[in-house]
């Protein structure tokens, strides 16, 4: 009885000196988030855990991106929220109507110029370029709060592994975005019910209605649970409270930094 007792627990210490494999990873991300980033602790760092699903986010992103602005409605409706932009700047006294009139033909010849492949190749390219500068960005906010606030024990590279590899949940909701935005004819930047509902652009309320997104939510509940299995926390409740608290406060800052410049607009949700 003893030996099976022993070999047991032989057994249980050589699964857990098994390093999962990436695809392992990319699945436990989905089925068994816990269970998976306490395994992955147990071991080195490794570059691919991060880079590489990020990586197929950003170039996912900028291919549907692109995709998308060979649908006439979607052209025409980024066209006249161009528009709409450069005018409101003219009422504002931001710039004159010459300025105005200017901008909006550079930026439809920008925008014809965008539908063609070299355009295809820039949309990637930015995409993957500014994706990963935000990436690290916000990696950096996440790994200084958590070592000098939670006093985790994880590194930087670690906060990089538990949002690179719930990367793989954001690459549904992207593709789901850009489904919807065929089918609605108008530019779905995420799987919230603001898409379904006809609210003023920029207004609080539909700030507020773009959190409420199942995908988002799940994204952010699996990037806690990652954090706290890679920082070795015992309590999770410390990291779901800072993971979604700078979900809102970022989206809030980006949100009125909108107001003042525009082009900041899509960013604060």
């Amino acid at each position: 009885m003893e030996n099976n007792e022993n070999y047991s627990t032989e057994l249980e210490n050589q699964s857990e000196q098994i390093e999962l494999t990436h695809s392992d990873k990319m699945i436990g991300v989905f089925s068994e988030p816990s269970n998976t980033f306490s395994q992955i602790a147990k071991f080195p760092v490794k570059t691919i855990d991060w880079l590489l699903p990020f990586l197929i986010l950003m170039i996912l992103a900028g291919a549907i991106r692109s995709l998308a602005m060979l649908n006439e409605d979607v052209y025409y409706e980024v066209k006249k929220n161009q528009t709409e932009m450069f005018d409101k700047m003219v009422k504002e006294g931001k710039m004159t109507q010459e300025q105005a009139d200017n901008a909006i033909e550079g930026s439809e010849k920008s925008l014809e110029y965008m539908r063609g492949p070299v355009g295809w190749v820039i949309n990637i390219v930015s995409s993957v370029i500014f994706g990963f500068i935000f990436f690290f960005l916000i990696a950096g906010i996440y790994f200084l709060l958590i070592k000098f606030i939670l006093k985790g024990e994880g590194s930087y590279q670690h906060v990089l592994v538990a949002s690179g590899l719930t990367s793989y949940i954001s690459m549904i909701q992207i593709i789901i975005g850009g489904i919807l935005t065929f089918l609605l004819g108008k530019i779905i930047m995420d799987t919230s019910i603001a898409n379904f509902f006809d609210l003023e652009k920029g207004s609080l309320v539909k700030f507020i209605a773009s959190k409420f997104d199942p995908f988002s939510i799940w994204t952010y509940s699996v990037l806690a649970i990652g954090l706290t299995k890679l920082n070795k926390a015992e309590n999770s409740k410390p990291y779901f409270i800072l993971v979604f608290a700078l979900w809102i406060l970022g989206g809030l800052l980006f949100f009125y930094l909108g107001k003042v410049f525009p082009f900041l607009g899509g960013f604060g949700g």
